[in-house]
């Protein structure tokens, strides 16, 4: 099923046990990227329209089969991937992989928090389980929701270079003091200000500014500030940069969880308490923390959001497992007055609806769990990846090599395509806003925002492939 694409210099052979969602937004990266990749899922439909939507092949059968992985291509494999909704089958496939084919990278989805705990991180030493590397969605998206609470005005935040740049999605409002300023003049008017606007998404459209583009109302932007500029900007921008002090966790599961947890050893005193329907996992939760708050009832409950204090909260965060129910307690908690609410989903189609709800934020697992991916699918030279929207763009942190066609070169002398923007550069330990004359030298970070189209430019400009390991 699906056409064979002839394999590049760089091309690798990779085979993704999985072809739901994550497997396949995985699979048409690797196969935009021109890899050579085949899908395996004991659903037929699943694999069917992987083949039939993306350049590659599928296979029908059980991942963990090691017939199934030969027919594959297991024998001359660079790279598995085990993405099924099953930890045990994710496992045991890498166990295969290892065992009979010799595979010697494997990456592994692996949800259920008691493989992962610390004491037993024994089990992934390659002479017991071989996996190279777990991922971990519910961290991952813990992680995401706390990158959220730290920059409240934004609906997408990132950060790179070793923490020391953030990217920051702002929605601009009609009270933004900078609307209809071309962006050279910005440049100007904040000449001290180490932040670069690279994106602009405009009625759905997203795409790289140019200098002289202005910003309207109602656009998305993304921008890069270094780390210290962050509060700076936002201002710059109409946003708020107000402490989050008291948050409302709903849904006291792996995730809420593990950001109840991150909260509670953090530095400053913030007060968060979790509503969980589920009455063991609401004790368990109790018995994990220290000082949250854990009410057992249904977080859709006017009474119990009111016994929480919805109303002086500053911010709700909604991650049960349902989207619905996260969709609508957000509505319920700002109705009640909490000023910002932040909320998990995991159909992205459900996206567009949220601003015209009035929820500031969300999360989508899936797409933190591919950014994770292909973090360390992208080895070597490539050092961060972060996928923006429904997979529209790219950010890339990379360091330059001396065979690219960068080195040595002046930012302007660079032929970079209409969708690219370069929005840092780390010389050593500075970090320079870069301007046309700015020079790339030789080990050099740079990190770009590259729309998905011209994503195989950026790795021809970088000379590194997706396998530079």
């Amino acid at each position: 099923m699906g056409a064979k694409t002839g394999r590049g210099v760089f091309a690798m052979k990779v085979i993704i046990c999985g072809g739901g969602q994550v497997g396949w937004q995985i699979a048409r990266h690797l196969a935009g990227e021109r890899n050579d990749v085949t899908v395996v899922d004991s659903n037929p439909d699943l694999v069917r329209r992987a083949a039939d939507t993306l350049d590659v092949q599928g296979v029908v059968g059980f991942a963990s089969h090691p017939d199934v992985l030969e027919q594959a291509g297991a024998r001359d494999c660079d790279l598995m991937i085990a993405a099924t909704h099953s930890d045990e089958v994710n496992m045991v496939t890498c166990q295969v992989a290892m065992s009979v084919f010799g595979i010697t990278r494997k990456i592994a989805r692996i949800r259920a928090q008691s493989y992962l705990l610390p004491e037993y991180s024994d089990l992934y030493r390659r002479d017991h389980l071989p996996i190279d590397v777990v991922i971990s969605p519910e961290r991952e998206v813990a992680e995401a929701a706390l990158q959220r609470l730290a920059a409240p005005s934004t609906f997408d935040t990132e950060s790179f270079l070793d923490g020391k740049l953030q990217l920051l999605g702002i929605e601009l409002d009609a009270e933004c003091p900078v609307l209809e300023t071309p962006l050279r003049q910005l440049t100007d008017l904040f000449s001290t200000l180490r932040a670069l606007v690279v994106g602009i998404r405009r009625e759905g459209r997203l795409f790289a500014p140019e200098p002289g583009d202005q910003l309207f109302a109602g656009d998305q932007i993304y921008v890069f500030a270094v780390t210290g500029d962050v509060d700076r900007t936002l201002d710059i921008f109409g946003k708020s940069t107000r402490k989050q002090e008291r948050i409302v966790i709903i849904g006291g599961g792996n995730v809420g969880l593990g950001v109840a947890r991150a909260l509670e050893a953090r530095t400053d005193r913030i007060r968060a308490k979790i509503i969980e329907r589920n009455r063991s996992q609401a004790e368990r939760a109790a018995d994990a923390l220290d000082r949250t708050i854990v009410l057992n009832g249904d977080g859709m409950s006017a009474e119990l959001l009111a016994e929480a204090n919805i109303e002086g909260a500053d911010a709700v965060l909604a991650v049960t497992d349902d989207d619905k129910t996260n969709i609508l307690v957000s509505v319920r908690a700002k109705q009640a007055g909490c000023r910002m609410a932040i909320c998990l989903i995991n159909d992205p189609t459900l996206a567009p609806l949220l601003s015209a709800l009035d929820i500031d934020a969300y999360i989508n697992p899936r797409a933190t769990t591919v950014s994770s991916i292909l973090r360390h699918i992208r080895h070597g030279r490539v050092r961060a990846i972060y996928s923006i929207g429904d997979a529209e763009a790219e950010v890339i942190e990379a360091q330059v090599m001396g065979t690219s066609p960068m080195s040595g070169k002046a930012v302007r002398e660079v032929e970079f395509p209409e969708g690219v923007l370069i929005g840092a550069i780390r010389k050593g330990d500075q970090i320079v806003k870069p301007t046309g004359n700015t020079r790339i030298e030789e080990g050099d970070i740079v990190v770009l925002f590259a729309l998905t189209s011209d994503v195989p430019e950026v790795e021809r400009l970088l000379q590194v492939s997706i396998d530079f390991f």
